[in-house]
């Protein structure tokens, strides 16, 4: 009995033992299923995933493709625009585009009484775009901060702003045909927002909201450059009372137009460039579109007298003629197939080289340089730089207009002599007179100085050197001759500035008309330079087409004299200590 009970026990255990391994197989076999599960649960959502964001177009949800995919536009701030000292003439300001909300908007009528006053819109309008149920209606753009800060003070249900950009001009009228402006799409359409609009728009970025299939952030952002800073040569103070004093003698003149340009001598930076009429660039109107453009630079004419001060400064650097030359000079002489005339009958004058200028005589300047050739006139014209761009690369700008040598035929060659027969713009006209102040070295005219970047560094543009027109010798005769044509006896002593030594010009030139193929018109202008016996800054002064008199002297000399008096002044230049020559001007 013994023995089976022992035999029992053994068998007991051995059958315990291999329900214990079974037990234990079974539930390994459950953990290795329930791991394979899992692992197969996560790798599918791994693929699904992969599969979604990578491979996965947004076009394949047009249900929420507009919520999880929209892009928006992140605005560059465009660049300011600053004189020489750093005044704002052109910079961005931020506005607000005013919206409403119709569904959440309690009480039409009493919002629109509360906001017509600061939108500019009749309530009776303004209560019909706050009655409805849409969720978006434009209201009015471009309401200032100050405006919206109003707005937002009434806490009017569903009255919202967006942010938005608008350019504006604090100096208006006065720099309007330098810098051009933006249309009501954001575009520039002329001046210097234009020809410098890659620089000052910067580069504009994005935004995106993918809602609800975001992973971490709600919005991926490409930001926005803003644009460059540029700074020009101009002086604000003397750009306003260019633009005040030539728009008072267009008005006094009844001219049909005018233009003063102010330049430094020595370093062709242009300080002014003014011309009337002229329009707010923030208030475009009909009539003020035809003002639009600058004419300084797009416009080109005959010079006239003016033109006279290139064939002296030729006929002395080319050992033609000297200051003191004496010359007979009748009222008219006959030249090719045609007369060349002075502006007033007089008998038979004895006058110098200088009395020549001073008078403003065409006869006596034939006479004194019908001695040189077409060729030796060409070179000196071109040298000066006419029929040639100024390299301000300004956009319209004309180079007006100047024949080969072989091709100045008949009277046409003596009538260059004295500024007939060829065509310049005002700059151009200015830069004669620039060059001869800057010891006979023509310096490449500057309008703007540099652009300070993104980084805050400011790129100071390349200042090419000058070109020698004429010797230093000659245009200090020159020089000197000019100071008789602002004397008591020349042409324009209404020119002359206290305290200050003057070198200057006349010029009154006809207009041809070619249509009707007959003269209508004149342009009358005067140039000059001050200090003369150190000569820091240029004056051009020119009246298109006046009714009321057509004198250079008489009607551009007084506008020179203000806006030079006031450039003096304003750049600080010392008063002159030296009395001028007397040079010899009859016989």
């Amino acid at each position: 009995m013994l023995e089976e009970r022992q035999v029992d026990r053994a068998n007991l255990r051995t059958e315990a033992s291999i329900a214990r391994k079974k037990r234990r197989v079974m539930l390994l076999r459950r953990v290795r299923l329930a791991r394979s599960l899992m692992l197969f649960m996560i790798l599918s959502m791994v693929v699904a995933l992969v599969n979604l964001q990578a491979f996965t177009s947004p076009d394949s949800f047009p249900d929420i493709q507009a919520a999880s995919t929209k892009t928006f536009p992140v605005s560059a701030v465009r660049g300011t625009i600053t004189d020489r000292s750093g005044v704002a003439l052109a910079m961005t300001v931020e506005v607000r585009d005013v919206f409403a909300d119709q569904t959440l908007v309690k009480n039409p009528a009493t919002s629109a009484a509360q906001l017509a006053p600061i939108l500019g819109i009749e309530p009776a309008v303004l209560q019909s775009k706050l009655t409805g149920q849409k969720r978006f209606v434009p209201l009015k753009d471009g309401v200032s901060q100050a405006d919206w800060g109003r707005i937002v003070a009434l806490e009017l249900p569903g009255i919202g702003g967006n942010r938005a950009q608008q350019r504006a001009y604090p100096e208006g009228a006065a720099v309007a045909n330098l810098l051009g402006r933006l249309n009501f799409e954001g575009k520039p359409t002329e001046g210097l927002e234009l020809q410098f609009n890659k620089l000052l728009a910067g580069i504009d970025g994005t935004r995106r909201n993918y809602g609800s299939l975001s992973i971490g952030s709600d919005e991926s952002l490409t930001p926005a450059i803003d644009g460059a800073h540029l700074r020009l040569t101009v002086d604000r103070d003397i750009q306003t009372m260019a633009q005040l004093a030539i728009a008072q003698e267009v008005q006094a003149s009844r001219a049909e137009s005018g233009s003063v340009i102010v330049l430094n001598s020595k370093t062709g930076e242009i300080l002014a460039m003014a011309t009337a009429p002229t329009y707010d660039p923030e208030n475009i109107t009909n009539e003020t579109m035809n003002f639009m453009g600058n004419r300084v630079l797009s416009e080109s004419y005959e010079p006239g007298s003016t033109g006279k001060v290139m064939t002296m400064a030729a006929l002395l650097d080319s050992g033609e003629a000297t200051p003191s030359r004496k010359f007979v000079v009748p009222y008219s002489i006959k030249r090719s197939d045609g007369a060349v005339h002075d502006h007033q009958q007089h008998p038979a004058l004895h006058l110098t080289l200088t009395g020549i200028l001073a008078k403003s005589s065409n006869v006596g300047t034939v006479l004194a340089a019908e001695g040189m050739t077409n060729s030796e006139l060409f070179k000196y014209f071109t040298r000066f730089g006419i029929g040639q761009y100024s390299g301000l690369s300004f956009p319209n700008e004309t180079k007006g207009k100047l024949l080969p040598a072989n091709e100045w035929f008949g009277l046409d060659r003596y009538n260059k002599m004295f500024g007939q027969g060829y065509q310049m713009n005002l700059l151009q006209a200015a830069g004669v007179f620039a060059t001869i102040a800057n010891d006979g070295v023509r310096m490449k005219p500057t309008l703007v100085a540099g652009y300070t970047d993104r980084f805050g560094k400011f790129n100071k543009f390349s200042e090419p050197a000058g070109v020698r027109v004429v010797s230093q010798e000659a245009a200090r005769q020159v020089r000197e001759m000019m100071e008789s044509v602002v004397s008591d006896e020349g042409t324009a002593p209404m020119a002359q500035i206290p305290g200050y030594r003057v070198a200057g010009k006349t010029g009154t030139a006809q207009i041809w008309n070619v249509e009707k193929q007959k003269w209508k018109g004149y342009v009358a202008s005067f140039i000059g330079f001050a200090p003369a016996d150190k000569p820091e800054l240029v004056v051009a002064v020119q009246l298109v087409k006046p009714k009321n008199g057509h004198f250079g002297g008489q009607l551009a000399g007084p506008v020179f004299k203000k806006v030079m008096k006031f450039a003096l002044t304003q750049m600080r230049i010392p008063t002159t200590g030296v009395q001028s020559p007397k040079l010899q001007l009859t016989w």
